[in-house]
């Protein structure tokens, strides 16, 4: 009899992929400069941790909000106590301004349309149980996120149907490749509820162009279903083209009739580097789905001290000025060190803008064009090498042979050192296969001459009989 609930026994979840065995595989050995400086390179979580000390500076100038206090009194008692699900209105205020900001103030967002959530896993997970229902379908541009087979499919029982993009054009969505993948899940007799889309693309670290955002606003109007965009990495784009929200284009568009299909999500894990305090949230023009995910925000709320810190940071404009020019400064040089490095190894990656990775391009280290040659490579780099990075498949990629490469989670040194490492790797990997290539030729001469003196061999025996 089996005690645990389906649920709970299923294997769903996705834990099972390489993307979350090289953490594993990290974690059982994390390099550090100190105490393992063989240990493994963790390049496989999007981690922003490049302006922490703008952070600290702000925190060591204003005591009060990071001690619970108001104009000098503790209001530790009031944030202690019961609060609703709806948050505090003056976090909800700062939040929708900040989310201005980094659009260029080109959109407004009203705070009554905002909830909060347990960052942006939950905002995606909440979306899907309020769109819909197990066994119906959303449609997402390949590569994506691998964390959304578990976010957006495990509890909820929604499918996920890929739309195929391909390095022939940088990865960009089409109309042929959204068709194909709505006339895929009909085939598979799924009802579409909706596209979702990463802008800026996790892992492509690329914006989504206007053309496309377009083209995904005609589609989900033609096929009256939905349009989710995640932009959490909306602060992250570093060089031009800019980035362009969804809401950006709704507002050119001037179209009523598809205004509440469009729904985004936010948070300031990446943007702000503040993944452990758990800060995410929707955005919805459609007041049922406002509702709806509301109440079921009371399984995944952000705390009133979280909150309250943060209203009075986001709420300090002459701070979130320069942090977001700083910030974006930072990812551009960062950015450029890691292509820079991968190009003296003889890598180049997708051309970028955005995101707190690259998208490499591999291809040329695999032994042949498959999946199981890459998760061969992928091996190597993570156990040989030591530097775990998330190989293509884990990202359903339709090519073998890409990777997703972090580079904003460590040291400036420590990336040096994997880029070295990486670098010693390709270089070894070129002389063996030099030699195995001056083997093979020689073996080829080898036979070339032994088949001549056969021959000449042969024919000698076929005339002695003659010469006697």
């Amino acid at each position: 009899m089996r005690l645990l609930s389906e649920k709970a026994a299923c294997k769903a979840h996705g834990q099972d992929s390489s993307y979350f065995l090289g953490w594993q595989e990290y974690e059982n050995n994390p390099y550090d400069e100190i105490r393992n400086p063989k240990g493994i390179i963790q390049m496989g979580l999007a981690e922003n941790q490049l302006s922490f000390d703008l952070l600290e500076s702000w925190l060591a100038k204003n005591p009060d909000a990071a001690g619970f206090k108001r104009n000098g009194q503790s209001i530790f008692r009031e944030l202690a106590l019961f609060q609703d699900y709806h948050g505090l209105p003056a976090f909800k205020k700062a939040l929708v301004e900040f989310m201005s900001e980094i659009r260029g103030n080109k959109v407004t967002f009203e705070p009554d349309h905002l909830v909060l959530t347990a960052g942006a896993t939950s905002a995606n997970e909440t979306l899907m149980f309020c769109l819909a229902d197990p066994g119906e379908a959303f449609l997402l541009p390949t590569p994506y996120y691998p964390g959304f087979d578990r976010d957006l499919k495990w509890r909820t029982g929604v499918e996920i149907v890929p739309i195929q993009c391909t390095s022939t054009n940088g990865f960009q969505i089409t109309e042929d490749a959204l068709e194909k993948a709505y006339q895929d899940a009909q085939n598979r007799n799924l009802r579409v509820k909706g596209v979702l889309v990463t802008n800026p693309s996790n892992p492509l670290g690329i914006t989504t162009t206007p053309n496309e955002l377009n083209l995904l606003l005609n589609f989900i109007e033609a096929k009256e279903i939905h349009l989710i965009s995640d932009e959490i990495y909306s602060g992250t784009c570093f060089s031009s083209p800019g980035f362009v929200s969804v809401m950006e284009i709704l507002k050119e568009r001037k179209n009523d009739n598809i205004r509440n299909q469009v729904h985004v999500v936010y948070s300031l894990s990446k943007d702000l580097g503040l993944p452990g305090f758990r800060i995410g949230a929707i955005y919805s023009n459609d007041e049922m789905v406002v509702a709806a995910a509301t109440k079921m925000s009371s399984f995944g709320l952000v705390s009133s001290q979280t909150q309250y810190l943060l209203s009075a940071m986001l709420s300090d404009k002459k701070f979130t000025k320069k942090y977001i020019s700083e910030n974006q400064k930072r990812l551009k040089k960062r950015h450029e060190k890691l292509v820079s490095g991968l190009q003296k190894a003889g890598i180049s990656c997708l051309k970028s803008n955005a995101g707190l990775f690259c998208w490499v391009d591999m291809r040329n280290l695999l032994k042949s064009n498959t999946f199981e040659a890459e998760m061969e490579l992928w091996k190597k780099i993570v156990y040989d090498v030591k530097l775990n990075i998330s190989p293509g498949l884990s990202c359903h990629c339709t090519e073998p042979g890409w990777f997703r490469v972090c580079f904003a989670n460590m040291s400036e040194e420590t990336l040096e050192l994997a880029m070295q490492r990486l670098k010693a790797f390709v270089a070894e990997f070129n002389r063996s296969n030099r030699n195995t290539q001056s083997n093979t030729s020689k073996n080829s001469r080898r036979k070339s001459i032994t088949k001549w003196v056969f021959r000449l061999s042969f024919d000698g025996v076929d005339r002695e009989p003659e010469e006697r």
